[in-house]
């Protein structure tokens, strides 16, 4: 083992021992708990030569020492494999993600879950309808003049709306055009959807035309709208557990959770389901942000990413479990809204 190798291996013993006791690290404590090969002297000399590059500092008097952002960061990336779950947790995500009903329940789930595993905050990227394509549209007749259409998209999203006739119609008629409304629909992007509706009301016949143009109107003004993109939080309290970590910054990092935008911003840029994203302190452009990390990955699929997903919490973070379940929660939500 060289030099730089060995000083890796004492940086990763003070990341190992700070994350776990949040005290700082001393030369002394290092050699009891690890088996580093080398004398006290030289971890000291390691440990100078660390905080000389900037990778380590020492917070007060005490002899101890605690990561830098810097130091995370060389940690992170020397990282050569993310450490798998056993197969117990993947079997509980499994179970308790297949149990949703909908797309907000696999929201509202996947947040709490990841709360749980990592102790931090997680945050998750509600998929947007123009993202979508259209997987079914149900018309239902509430009363013979009154419709409800379900509209069901392949990310599992369903969006109700009415539709008030003006006139009475069969259900023969209202299941004529449900399969004409389907045939059109199923399968297309919604904005080529909102294209292939408009025509609709100049296909059907004569005494249909009226009704399916109040159709056809409901479902444009449905396909074609972009609301804004949403979040869902969970385990925000956990932030509450530590507050050591955020020394006079822990209320901009809570209200800086409640700005979305700027958390859409850090999940922005994680739209690749097959990487793992980490942000550490000094990192994040938002200000409230720099005395967090951000670890963050896409969910859907390289053809069709649907958002992203992922933590906030102190710098002082297990970073490989943390890294291990964004992932594997991501994997699962992209298999339940993809279909596969």
């Amino acid at each position: 083992m060289n030099a730089d190798e060995r000083r890796f291996e004492v940086l990763r013993a003070i990341v190992a021992d700070y994350v776990s006791n949040q005290e700082p690290v001393g030369s002394k404590a290092l050699v009891e708990r690890h088996n580093l090969g080398v004398s006290s002297a030289t971890v000291r000399n390691d440990m100078a030569a660390l905080e000389d590059e900037g990778y380590i500092a020492q917070p007060h008097t005490s002899a101890g020492r605690v990561p830098t952002d810097k130091g995370y960061r060389l940690f992170v990336d020397k990282l050569s494999e993310i450490k798998p779950l056993s197969q117990a947790e993947k079997r509980a995500i499994r179970s308790f993600l297949d149990g949703a009903l909908d797309l907000d329940d696999v929201m509202r789930r996947s947040v709490r879950l990841l709360a749980q595993l990592t102790r931090q905050v997680a945050v998750i990227q509600v998929p947007t309808l123009s993202r979508a394509a259209v997987r079914h549209l149900e018309v239902l007749p509430i009363t013979p003049s009154r419709l409800m259409l379900v509209l069901i998209t392949d990310t599992g999203r369903v969006d109700q709306r009415i539709v008030e006739l003006g006139d009475v119609i069969s259900e023969e008629d209202t299941a004529h055009l449900r399969a004409m409304l389907n045939q059109a629909m199923a399968g297309q992007r919604l904005s080529d959807a909102s294209v292939r509706v408009a025509e609709l009301p100049d296909e059907v016949r004569q005494d249909l035309r009226d009704p399916m143009l109040r159709v056809a109107t409901v479902l444009i003004e449905t396909l074609v709208e972009h609301p804004e993109e949403r979040l869902v939080l969970g385990g925000t309290a956990n932030l509450t557990r530590n507050v050591a970590d955020f020394p006079g910054s822990l209320r901009q990092v809570l209200e800086a959770l409640e700005e979305q935008v700027i958390v859409l911003k850090l999940l922005a840029a994680s739209r690749d389901p097959g990487r793992v994203l980490v942000r550490i302190g000094e990192e994040n452009e938002a200000a409230e942000m720099r005395s967090t990390s951000v670890v963050s990955i896409g969910y859907g699929s390289r053809d069709n990413p649907l958002g992203g997903l992922g933590v906030v919490g102190p710098t002082r973070m297990d970073y490989p479990g943390t890294m291990a379940a964004v992932r594997a929660v991501a994997n699962y939500v992209g298999e339940i809204l993809t279909g596969r």
